[in-house]
Parts: C-alpha cells; structure tokens; sequence
C-alpha cells in the first residue's frame, strides 16, 4: 500500500482559535494554547503528545527536567519526530498504531466507534447523531481513542485471535466473547485530571515524567518502556505485549483494540487486555482512593461537575489531613507547575457510559464532562486550601439544606419531590459555577479576599433561594403555606465570618 497521510505533515490535531494543526506544527508553534475537540479526544491526543516526548527526551532526574525545559522539550520531540517519520503515516505497508494482520476481522462503519453517532437499530434523534463521511485527520482520532477509550461490548470480532493458544478472546463456552472496556474507560468512566499551562508544551512538559518520579510511581516494573509505533506487537500476548502492560508507555499508548482502516470502515478486534485500578494499575492521571478495603476511583459524573472534585484532588496538600483521592499526575505536576509558572489551571474531563450485559453506551444523562480551574502559584499553601475546603464545604451544605428544603416543600403538597429536588440542587450548582472561579482565586487570607468571598456568599445564598423559588411555587395559598414553612433560610451562611 501506499504510504499517505502522515501525522507529523499533515493538519488532524484539533487545536483551540486554530484549527487543525500537525504534530510538527504543534511542537514548533508555542503559541498554541490548549487542545480542541471534546474531552475525550483531549485526553487521548495529550496521552499521544507525553508518549512522543517520553519517547524524545525522558529526563534521568528533575535538574535534567528543569533544564530541559519546555522549548528544548519541544526541539527533541521535533528531531524524534524526523527520525521515524516513516512510522507515522495512516496508510500504508505499517500503518499508525494499526494491525495489518487483523484484516480477517469484520468491518464496522465508523460511526460505530463514535459514542455520540446512532448506528444499527437505534434510533436517529437529532442531526448530530447521524453517521457522516469523515476525512483522514477524523479517522486519525478515531484510531487514537480506540487505543484505550473503547468501549466493551459485541462490536470486537474476537473470533480472529493472532497470538496462538491465547484465551482471553474466549468466554467460558469456548466462543468468541464480548470486547473489554478500555483501560481509560472502566466500567462507568474515569475521570482524567492533568496539570496544564497556558501553552500546549508547557503542559507537556510539566507532565512530562522523570526516571525518578517513574519510579516512585511504582506500579510499571519495564519502565518508560518502547513507544509502540516504533515497534508494534503481533499478537495480544506476545512478548512486546506483555513488555507494554509492564511499561509506562504501554499505558499512555495501551493498543487495548487492534484496528486496519479500509475505505469503507475499520476492521476492528480486542487487542493488549491491561490491568485495571482493582488490580493497582491506572491511568496516571486518575485519582484513586487506596485508604479502603478496596480502591475506588474517580468518575465523570454529568450530575457533578469535575470543578466540584478539586478539593478532594489536592487532598495532598493537607498535611493534617487523610489521604483520599489521589492523582499522580496531579501530585507532581503541581509541584513543578508551583516552582515554574505564575499561574496553571487543573484540568479534568471524562465520559460518562452506562452498560449491559457487557455492552457500553451512551444513554440518558450519560454525556463528556469537562472543567479547568486556574490557580496562582504564589498563593497556594495550607492556608490557602483550607480556606477553599471550608467555602466548599459550605456551598455543600447549601446544596443539601436546598434538596431537603424542596423535599419538605412537596411532602406538605402530598408529592413525591426526590426528583425535582435532586433537579433544583443541579440548578444551584449550574448558578454557582459562574463565580467560582472567583472564589478559589480569593481564598488567600488578605482583607481583600475576605470581603469579595463576603460578597459571594451573598450570591451563592441568592442562588440557593433562586433554585427553590423556581421549583416550589407560592401561588394558591396552600403553596404559600409550604413555601413559606419550607423555604432555606441562610442568615447564618452570609452572615458567617469568612476565616
């Protein structure tokens, strides 16, 4: 085959104000500031960018980190890029983190590996959810999310197996079995949290792991381990396979599907079948909660937005405190971005599925969630996340007056309210989240900073009243009556001395 469509060349990289951009373009352009397309695509093509530089330049310590820098991070990845530029192409006799070998498997339309497309017997509902042609720099993406946010389910032609003897594409029954969800998927999807800077390579490179920090990990015996595209495996066990379940970089890039592109769709079957966190093995940049009798991980949660997490994501910084949830990406990257940058933001986005019987979908509020809280590095500090837990810890209580408030209201109108009352407490939340940025910028312990998060809890208290006044009515005098016995009464929240 003829080989086309080289990433390094040609423009596939959603990019933010810009557009589409290549790999090249992308590391020689420091004026790009944050990835494009929605969350999941985010997550998948910044996993690609760490693998190329972890593959470039893996410092041996952080001096060597800190020397490096982000533009000489991106001048190695530029010249790594040049040395395999043959290993990059789409198509071809060794297409990009594709197997030739899986061409016996049977061909799917690519809109079945979009979670947002109708395909099948479903149902088309609105315009965006109907199967539509897609170019080359689409398909790239495509490729790219499959490698570790597949979803499980019966689309994987598990009857083709290419390492011999191996059973893991098998049920119990000895007949081919359903598709294993994506190691950066779970079970219901995990949230993924990265440090970011105001520039693409910036945040590479406060990303981008040392040997020491690699090891302090502790959970990937082979090391960074081999970029998969410079050697790609034969087989779902076969020794680069068992290498890349091992490495970190089989973990940024798992090959947890094996794909070819054709021109009518995509052969399509399991491939590398990683570790979950039951078993101490993630994702970097989830958090995971290890202080239990089993660890529990973080999920997207449509109902809750990931801005809502950011207390329990630097948990860390709490000295006094327990350990929670805990981001390893999160962990060091604060560290660096604190000593390196004047302000950075804590990014997190996932997508939320549901499944049955094995299959996973997107179905009811299923939906990608997404936020970035920008921090400053010079008033981080135990005070400074105090301050931020008690003013959460307030607005939750807010939230929970407001859903017992609404549920009091309907028990005297004789209503079941859980419903509605669960709707009026998303209402809040929606109403808060325009100011609190505001909020976690201004929870230093200047005067200044005191009086404006003064001033929000006027606001956030008006939004609690706001979100019961439009969900319990006070228009017959029996709704008067319950209003009025049910309504939040907040004196002690304003009137609270912000420490």
């Amino acid at each position: 085959m003829e080989n086309r469509f080289n990433l390094i060349d040609e423009p596939w990289i959603p990019v933010a104000d810009y557009g589409l951009v290549s790999l090249r373009d992308l590391f020689s352009t420091p004026e790009y500031e944050s990835l494009g397309g929605n969350p999941i695509q985010k997550v998948a093509v910044f996993k690609l960018l760490l693998a190329i530089a972890q593959a470039a330049c893996t410092p041996a310590d952080e001096k060597e980190w800190r020397d490096l820098g982000a533009q000489g991070m991106a001048q190695k990845c530029l010249a790594y890029l040049d040395q395999w530029h043959d290993a990059f192409f789409l198509y071809g006799e060794k297409p990009f983190l594709q197997m030739p070998a899986i061409a016996g498997a049977r061909i799917l339309p690519f809109g079945a590996f979009l979670p947002e497309v109708s395909t099948g017997n479903t149902t088309v509902l609105t315009q965006s959810q109907a199967e539509t042609d897609l170019s080359d720099a689409d398909k790239a993406l495509i490729i790219l999310q499959q490698m570790g946010f597949a979803l499980s389910g019966k689309k994987t032609d598990n009857s083709v197996v290419l390492t011999a003897d191996y059973a893991g594409k098998r049920n119990e029954k000895g007949k081919p079995s359903t598709g294993k969800p994506g190691p950066s998927v779970g079970h219901m999807g995990l949230l993924h949290s990265f440090i970011m800077g105001k520039r693409i390579i910036d945040s590479i490179w406060l990303n981008l792991l040392s040997v020491p920090l690699l090891n302090a990990v502790g959970i990937f015996v082979a090391g960074v381990g081999v970029a998969p595209w410079e050697k790609m495996p034969s087989g779902e066990a076969c020794p680069l396979a068992v290498e890349l379940k091992k490495s970190y970089m089989g973990r940024l890039i798992p090959i947890c599907r094996f794909c070819l592109l054709s021109d009518d769709g995509m052969h399509y079957s399991e491939g590398i079948a990683h570790a979950g966190y039951r078993e101490g093995v993630q994702d970097l940049s989830v958090a995971i909660d290890n202080t239990g009798k089993e660890p529990k991980a973080q999920w997207a949660d449509p109902s809750k937005r990931p801005w809502r997490e950011l207390t329990s994501l630097l948990s860390f910084i709490d000295q006094s405190g327990s350990n929670g949830f805990q981001s390893w990406q999160i962990r060091f990257g604060l560290e660096r971005a604190r000593d390196t940058q004047l302000a950075f933001c804590v990014w997190s986005g996932g997508l939320r599925v549901s499944s049955n019987a094995g299959e996973q979908y997107v179905s009811g509020t299923d939906d990608v969630v997404e936020s970035q809280i920008w921090l400053e590095s010079e008033a981080l500090g135990q005070s400074w996340f105090e301050q931020l837990k008690n003013e959460m810890d307030a607005l939750d209580s807010l939230a929970k007056s407001l859903y017992g408030r609404v549920l009091g209201y309907f028990k005297e109108m004789t209503v079941d309210g859980k419903n509605i009352a669960a709707q009026s407490t998303n209402l809040f939340w929606q109403l808060c989240e325009r100011d609190i940025q505001k909020l976690i910028s201004n929870c230093d312990l200047t005067e200044t900073s005191r009086l404006v998060r003064q001033s929000l809890r006027q606001k956030f208290a008006a939004y609690q009243h706001q979100s019961f006044d439009y969900f319990c009515p006070n228009e017959t005098a029996r709704q008067i009556d319950a209003w009025a016995k049910n309504r939040p009464n907040h004196y002690k929240y304003i009137t609270q001395e912000a420490l």
